[in-house]
């Protein structure tokens, strides 16, 4: 049972790996396909800097997830995982309620469902 938290907290990593590439090196390809209709084409290239600077974040919360699997303690390994996950839940809720709903279901229901994983089966 203990695979599956791990396979969950992966999966939120890979997509905020994913994230960051996206907003920092293809924000004006892949970054147009993924928000077309909330965004017009032309702020696409004006905001290339700003999307850029939330990859960042993004990847710092994909390090932290992954670093996680990597702790031996195993109440710290949790412990790391379930404040990035937070982190993403939290992110994720906000940019439901700010941006679009389908950020709950993309980003925030995954670190959900991973948080609960961790919190029933643990990480051992």
């Amino acid at each position: 049972m203990f695979i599956i938290p791990k396979i969950l907290i992966a999966i939120v990593a890979l997509e905020h790996i994913y994230i960051l590439y996206m907003e920092m090196f293809a924000w004006e390809t892949l970054g147009k396909k993924t928000f077309k209709g909330s965004l017009k084409d032309e702020l696409f290239k004006p905001t290339k800097n700003l999307a850029a600077n939330q990859g960042l974040y993004n990847g710092f919360l994909a390090a932290g997830l992954v670093w996680s699997f990597f702790i031996k303690d195993e109440n710290w390994s949790q412990n790391v995982a379930l404040f990035f996950l937070s982190c993403v839940a939290i992110a994720g809720i906000y940019g439901a309620i700010t941006a679009s709903k389908k950020i709950f279901v993309v980003q925030a229901m995954p670190a959900i469902l991973a948080i609960l994983a961790v919190i029933f089966f643990g990480l051992k």
